[in-house]
């Protein structure tokens, strides 16, 4: 149950729900920036973008993903997030990181869907690799 300084987060993938929590605040990547919610948020519908997902839980633990686009709901102290991807932040690998953005950039791009898709691939190697944790 929410808090009055809280509010319910779901991320969910069309595989499986990847966390529900109660949380202080969030803070997601956009199609053109970064947006943070708090509790009593004016109800949004937003276009997320690649990139890191943070999730302060009521808990006080701090949850973090990589999230591959999707849409954002924030309704009534409820957040949704769905997204094609949401791998926690401890399982990424930097060497598979370079390796998909090597492979990206070797990518030739034939027509618009293509280089769209080159594009798209290069983004979410890049963000991997940031959001990689060293060693």
């Amino acid at each position: 149950m929410a808090g009055a300084n809280s509010f319910h987060c779901s991320v969910v993938t069309p595989e499986e729900p990847v966390l529900e929590c109660e949380a202080t605040f969030v803070a997601f990547p956009s199609h053109d920036g970064e947006v943070g919610v708090l509790v009593n948020r004016a109800p949004l519908v937003h276009k997320m973008g690649i990139g890191q997902l943070r999730v302060e839980a009521v808990e006080g633990e701090a949850k973090a993903f990589f999230v591959d686009g999707g849409f954002a709901q924030m309704v009534d102290n409820r957040l949704t997030l769905l997204t094609e991807q949401a791998i926690p932040v401890d399982e990424l690998s930097a060497e598979e990181a370079r390796a998909d953005l090597d492979e990206a950039l070797g990518a030739r791009a034939s027509d618009e869907a293509s280089f769209v898709e080159r594009t798209k691939a290069i983004d979410r190697a890049r963000a991997k690799l940031r959001l990689a944790p060293s060693g």
